[in-house]
């Protein structure tokens, strides 16, 4: 019952993820590394629970299981037995199934987070390269303009300096 309440949850915050584009990618990524990591340890914790059920369902342990109930009709017990544990089995591998399904869905928001993240410090970078390569053609104009201002003041300097000459 635990193990299908915390499922629920797991496939409810996927949607929940999905629904939230406000989210800058690089969150997202963690997000969604974060609830693969609880999917993942999930399942192995249902692995291991359907080996422990395999194990049980063997013929020699359901009769072990029942060594100390006195019946006059062991056969049904032990039927009853292997029903129970079948069922609790079948119930364990579906929600296995259900998890398998719910990794690969959330593997594929992983690589399209990761792709959107990738993409978004791209674009952060590429302003960054263009006010680089800005700053670079900024300086040369700069440089033409204080080497134009220069050669106009000395042409001025000049000017000034001959008529200067000539008044005397």
């Amino acid at each position: 019952m635990k193990l299908s309440f915390a499922l629920i949850l797991v496939l409810l915050s996927s949607v929940f993820v999905n629904g939230q584009e406000t989210a800058s990618a690089a969150e997202t990524v963690d997000r969604i590394k974060l609830q693969l990591l609880d999917v993942q340890a999930k399942q192995e914790e249902l692995k291991t629970r359907a080996i422990e059920l395999e194990e049980a369902l063997k013929p020699e342990n359901i009769a072990r299981s029942l060594a100390g109930v006195g019946s006059t009709r062991p056969e049904e017990l032990r039927e009853a037995r292997r029903r129970q544990l079948t069922i609790e089995r079948d119930g364990v591998l579906a929600q296995l199934r259900i998890l398998e399904n719910s990794r690969t869905r959330l593997e594929s928001q992983l690589a399209e987070a990761q792709t959107r993240a990738y993409h978004e410090s791209a674009r952060q970078a590429a302003p960054t390269q263009a006010l680089v390569a800005q700053s670079r053609t900024s300086a040369r104009w700069m440089i033409f303009g204080a080497l134009g201002l220069g050669a106009l003041a000395l042409v001025a300097g000049l000017v000034i300096y001959r008529r200067a000459i000539k008044l005397r």
